[in-house]
């Protein structure tokens, strides 16, 4: 057997459950932090910025699945699901400490912030492609609109994956490395959608 076998194995046997699990130590972690003065000396922005990060990096996670199992074998689909509702959890709390702790819920503010910020509209707009996503990640949705329109609909993760990267590179000031490199290998694992790469077997 080899290893990749040995691996989709060990995943068929792993509930999706842990996963959950595993998606509330971070929160849990920076709660901790946050209570205890460990989030520095803006540890508003900090928290902003960690959730921020985390969804980032769970969108990328969801958005590599297909290309991992096209390229490597490895079947990772069953947790697709919770990996893209975590990520829509955690751009919720983003937006959640940015509207009360950092923004104070100061309406005239965040619109102006909404126009005048193209960092703050674009993450919205990736907010509201990943709406629907999390309203028809259920059985009953997948049913109700048949698998094709289905994962027809669940490709505006692409574009949510873009926005979230996109909003990351604009929101630094200059040109910093981390957030290019987020962008990067959102880019990629788009290309590896593309036919010709889709079909690239590197095992």
């Amino acid at each position: 057997m080899t290893i990749v076998q040995t691996l989709n194995q060990f995943m068929r046997k792993t509930p999706t459950w842990t996963l959950y699990l595993a998606g509330v130590i971070p929160v849990a972690a920076l709660t901790l932090q946050l209570f205890n003065g460990q989030l520095g000396i803006d540890p508003v922005k900090t928290l902003e910025h960690e959730l921020g990060e985390i969804a980032l990096q769970l969108l990328i996670a969801g958005l590599a699945i297909t290309p991992i199992r096209n390229a490597f074998g490895l079947n990772l689909i069953k947790f697709r699901r919770a990996i893209g509702l975590l990520a829509f959890a955690y751009v919720v709390m983003h937006l959640g400490v940015w509207l009360f702790l950092d923004m104070q819920l100061l309406m005239e503010q965040i619109l102006k912030d909404l126009v005048k910020r193209w960092y703050i509209t674009i993450g919205m707009f990736g907010l509201l492609l990943m709406i629907p996503l999390a309203l028809t990640s259920n059985n009953l949705s997948l049913r109700k609109l048949g698998a094709t329109n289905w994962r027809k609909l669940h490709k505006l993760t692409y574009g949510a994956a873009l926005a979230g990267a996109i909003h990351y590179v604009i929101l630094v000031k200059g040109w910093q490395l981390e957030p290019l490199i987020y962008l990067a290998i959102v880019v990629l694992l788009l290309a590896m959608r593309i036919p010709p790469l889709k079909r690239v077997r590197l095992v």
